[in-house]
């Protein structure tokens, strides 16, 4: 039987996802690297007045890095849980997801220095 809509459980599930992001911002080293590193872009986006597409491509850069850093978090935490001890198959697992950051964050800085490069040396006299 489907359940009725209700607007008082949409909200809750909003505070839950509120409240994930608050545990990753204010627990996790790596996203307090990944948000230095989005002030940095952001300010030089604004000081070299990037195009729209070019903010687009990066708010999406963002948006990935910090979005494949949340799902790294918790996968790791999960691992911890279900396999507290040392087992090789859970550390796997855990690098896989690190690499998925990495990827992420390497495509991002691709991307920043295919718009920001250009830009900066065009200021060079």
């Amino acid at each position: 039987m489907k359940e009725k809509f209700s607007w008082k459980k949409r909200g809750k599930s909003f505070a839950y996802a509120a409240r994930g992001i608050k545990s990753f911002i204010t627990q996790e080293h790596n996203a307090w690297i990944h948000a230095a590193i989005t002030v940095m872009a952001v300010a030089a986006g604004f000081a070299l007045r990037i195009t729209r597409v070019e903010w687009i491509a990066i708010i999406l850069c963002i948006g990935i890095v910090f979005a494949a850093e949340a799902f790294n978090t918790a996968i790791e935490r999960l691992v911890d849980i279900v396999s507290p001890g040392h087992d090789k198959r859970a550390g796997d697992v855990k690098d896989i997801a690190a690499g998925a950051v990495l990827i992420c964050a390497i495509m991002a800085a691709t991307v920043g220095i295919l718009i920001f490069i250009p830009q900066l040396l065009a200021l060079i006299p």
